[in-house]
């Protein structure tokens, strides 16, 4: 690993850490026996879903709004997201007396829009995919001054989601391997830059969709490429990685060991299992580990940490899903 070429580090993280101390939660780890019994290695689940807002996406929030000067908060800040990042950035920045914009495209679920606006935010909903609602947020900044908090692709925030890598390895020492939702690349970069800074011998592997994986086409093609965006139970993973890529391209590319894509009908398999058999209501994106290895496709190695990185699923979408509906893709009913 060329740690000294990366964007984000190991002290980066540490220092992200102490800057959000008290004002994130230290999620609980858990131990899964059916899991475990199934793949023959002991299985973690990292349940990040119980984070304040619902999902891991408060950690980067918050760390890129408290590294931002005074005047830089009054003058507020803006973001595209599909839904989590922008729920966490309207707290974050509320909780620092700052006004949050969030640009979101129309293929973003109305429970986390609603969620956003009653957070304070301002909402514009832009075209149908998350590069259209880039745009606007460039438009803000240009126009309105605004300080634009990224998603994904920024050290602040990379830094911060970092942090829950740090709680892997103290809570599970031993871990061998670590599933990872993969969209931009902002989770999996700092949990990859954190596990294998204190634990080199590590996997870290990034899990997902089928449809529309603009990291996995990214890093095929040796670099960004757009990527068409379609319906997915798993949401929260829709979106390009951004074509000006400065931070998750290069880290994933470096620090990832491998990238496993799972159909609508598998994920919607990890939320079943997720729901009968640990008793925990996830959207489809954090379902993507559990769905792998339901699936067969990571191969058991020491222990493994899957990570339920959020919850902020409609919650008629989850009774279907439940209920035995894939909804998306050509196993939909």
């Amino acid at each position: 690993m060329r740690e000294k070429t990366l964007p984000v580090q190991i002290d980066n993280i540490r220092a992200a850490a102490a800057r959000v101390d008290g004002r994130v939660l230290r999620t609980p780890m858990v131990e899964s026996g059916a899991l475990s019994e199934r793949v023959g290695a002991p299985v973690h689940l990292k349940l990040e879903h119980h984070q304040t807002t619902g999902s891991f996406k408060l950690r980067g929030a918050t760390n890129a709004v408290l590294s931002l000067s005074a005047e830089e908060r009054a003058r507020g800040v803006v973001a595209a997201s599909t839904g989590n990042h922008g729920r966490a950035l309207a707290f974050a920045a509320r909780a620092e007396g700052s006004l949050a914009t969030i640009c979101m495209s129309s293929l973003v679920p109305e429970n986390k829009v609603s969620e956003i606006r009653r957070l304070g935010a301002r909402v514009r909903i832009i075209g149908r995919s998350q590069d259209e609602a880039q745009e606007e947020v460039a438009r803000l900044v240009t126009e309105e001054g605004l300080v634009v908090v990224p998603p994904f692709d920024h050290p602040a925030v990379v830094a911060g989601q970092g942090t829950l890598g740090l709680e892997i390895v103290a809570q599970v020492p031993e871990v061998e391997t670590v599933l990872v939702p993969l969209s931009g690349g902002g989770l999996a970069a700092g949990i990859a830059a954190a596990v294998k800074g204190l634990k080199p011998s590590a996997r870290v592997i990034g899990l997902t969709m089928e449809r529309g994986a603009a990291m996995k086409a990214s890093l095929d093609a040796g670099g960004p490429v757009l990527v068409e965006e379609l319906p997915s139970l798993a949401d929260s993973l829709g979106g390009g990685i951004g074509l000006d890529n400065r931070v998750t391209f290069p880290m994933c590319r470096e620090l990832l060991d491998d990238v496993v894509l799972l159909s609508e009908a598998e994920i919607a398999a990890g939320m079943r299992h997720a729901y009968a058999v640990e008793r925990e209501v996830i959207e489809g994106a954090a379902a993507v580990g559990i769905a792998a290895l339901l699936a067969g496709k990571v191969a058991s190695r020491g222990p493994i940490v899957a990570i339920l990185s959020g919850r902020n699923v409609d919650m008629e979408q989850h009774r279907r899903v439940i209920n035995g509906d894939v909804i998306y893709g050509k196993d939909a009913a």
